[in-house]
């Protein structure tokens, strides 16, 4: 079994070749606007856009935790729009994160992905604005994806 490679750089610019799946993770409340999405929307319009319609039609579709939403921006390159928040903010439930939800996902993500012979790049899904920890998200992303033969890369940005 391989691991999950960590890099530094930028999630939404995977350089790699081949199918390609950029994941992050979602609120359930439609909002979209702080955070990992803002570089996102900055390269690539489409996920935003699907998102948005995907709430907006919610009564009419699995929009909710636990739900995965693909959206294809390039030949070789797809967002996967997953929603494993609970809100927006830290509150009286604690934070939003919901880590069942994004393993959930992340075992939605993984029928794509090998279908797709893709790899996968996230940044720390759940672990900025969502309150999650690291520690209880990996293991989520290995057993989901890397033990089903994935590759996943996992950007931190910034400088050292």
């Amino acid at each position: 079994m391989s691991e999950i490679a960590y890099v530094r750089g930028d999630a939404t610019a995977p350089s790699v070749k081949g199918p390609k799946v950029i994941a992050h993770v979602c609120n359930d409340l439609g909002g979209w606007g702080k955070g990992f999405v803002l570089a996102l929307s900055r390269r690539r319009p489409e996920p935003e856009a699907a998102y948005r319609a995907w709430h907006r039609e919610r009564a009419s579709n699995d929009f909710g935790l636990g739900a995965l939403q693909l959206v294809r921006v390039r030949p070789d390159i797809r967002v996967a729009n997953m929603i494993g928040r609970h809100g927006t903010r830290t509150g009286s439930k604690g934070v939003p994160v919901r880590c069942p939800a994004i393993d959930t996902a992340l075992a939605r993500l993984a029928e794509h992905a090998v279908e797709l012979g893709a790899s996968v790049h996230m940044p720390r899904i759940g672990c900025g604005l969502a309150g999650g920890k690291w520690s209880r998200v990996e293991p989520l992303v290995i057993g989901r994806l890397v033990e089903r033969g994935v590759a996943v890369t996992v950007y931190d940005h910034g400088e050292g």
